[in-house]
């Protein structure tokens, strides 16, 4: 790790903090962000606005990292399970799945076949459990998976190629503020150095793990639940990495998307007002940033940091996404997102607004190959994934 990394991360973790906190807070949700799923249509109705809609091109697989990830990539084999229409090349890598209600994590092809899973027949300990995930991202190494049981109150990281959890945070179904505790975990994204960031939702806080940590070691937000930050936030569901080093949280209390630095100083905060319950807003490029509604009448949004709504898909009719809670751009300017409720994992291309990927098949919940049950998280394959992208200057102040 590179000196000025190590120190961007130190700074982020320096300070330990600690206080009184809400365990309800107001307005909280009480259940996760979470999915569905549905066949791929041909040209589904969409509202949409757009000053600069990127246009679709294929762009060449890159070689994963490390040699276990191209080991998978390279056997796959036998039939795939996208829905009729969908075009393999509109993903470059595969994608990792946090399909929630079938208690899995899952790497899926671009042609829609499985090539790993957690857990496995076998791969629990006695006493062991992995119940409702709800997100999943790489960590910076590419090697382990942290994923988030936002309902079972716990943060764990899984090896990928040994199939265990080499640590966790939490206690199973026992949500608290106190030390080795959460309420609610969402996007638990790990840092260079090991440190985790996760927003801890019911608490109404964003915490930093240090790497084997049992306690916090710095925490932003009062617990006081209310749109004011940097002293308070209104149920965060999210805290994810900006190209210039900082953090881009969303607060599900009164729509508010807000800016902080490393040290939880706020750049700037907008509210979206058009997004009845934002959900897991990052960035698409500097100045332009993307979120999901996560509604039964759910939307995808590209805005910049005054609000200006830059870009919507928002289908109506058999194709409405229903709870979508995360969705991703890719690097051909096409969107990845999670459809909850609908079962379904989709790729969206913005200048024909339309669906040009699908794994899952629309309102069928099952475990069977090209199926899924409320899938709630997706990140990208590495070299592409989330924190891999973002390690030379998540941090930095």
């Amino acid at each position: 790790m590179a000196i000025g990394a190590a120190l961007a991360v130190a700074a982020f973790v320096v300070v330990a903090c600690s206080g009184s906190v809400s365990e309800v807070p107001s307005e909280a949700p009480t259940t996760s962000t979470g999915g569905s799923s549905g066949p791929r249509p041909t040209a589904p109705t969409a509202s949409a606005t757009s000053s600069a809609t990127p246009t679709r091109t294929a762009t060449a697989t890159p070689s994963p990292s490390p040699d276990y990830l191209s080991s998978l990539v390279a056997s796959a084999s036998g039939e795939g399970h996208l829905q009729p229409g969908s075009d393999p090349s509109a993903l470059a890598v595969p994608i990792l799945i946090a399909d929630k209600l079938n208690n899995r994590v899952i790497i899926v092809d671009p042609q829609g076949r499985v090539i790993w899973q957690y857990p496995r027949p076998g791969d629990l300990k006695p006493g062991e459990t992995f119940a409702v995930p709800d997100d999943a991202f790489f960590t910076p190494d590419g090697k382990q998976i942290v994923a988030t049981e936002e309902d079972d109150e716990i943060i764990r990281v899984i090896d990928l190629q040994t199939h265990t959890v080499t640590y966790h945070y939490g206690t199973a179904g026992i949500a608290a503020a106190t030390a080795g505790h959460v309420h609610h975990p969402d996007d638990a994204l790990m840092l260079p150095g090991g440190t985790i960031m996760s927003a801890d939702i019911m608490n109404c806080r964003l915490i930093a793990i240090p790497a084997g940590g049992t306690d916090i070691s710095r925490q932003f937000g009062d617990g006081q639940c209310v749109h004011n930050p940097p002293a308070s936030y209104g149920s965060p569901n999210g805290a994810f990495p900006l190209a210039d080093g900082n953090f881009l949280v969303t607060e599900i209390n009164g729509s508010w998307i807000d800016e902080i630095s490393p040290k939880g100083e706020l750049k700037w905060s907008v509210r979206l007002p058009s997004v009845a319950y934002p959900s897991d807003t990052n960035e698409v490029r500097p100045g332009v940033y993307l979120t999901v509604d996560y509604s039964a009448s759910g939307q995808i949004v590209e805005f910049d940091n005054t609000g200006k709504i830059l870009w919507r898909y928002a289908p109506t009719g058999a194709q409405a996404l229903d709870h979508p809670s995360l969705a991703l751009p890719l690097p051909n300017g096409d969107v990845l997102a999670n459809d909850d409720y609908n079962h379904r994992v989709i790729v969206v291309d913005p200048r024909m607004n339309q669906i040009v990927w699908q794994y899952g098949v629309d309102h069928v919940a099952g475990d069977a190959p090209g199926l899924l049950a409320n899938p709630d998280g997706v990140d990208l394959y590495p070299p592409d994934s989330l924190m891999i992208t973002h390690a030379a200057t998540v941090g930095r102040p």
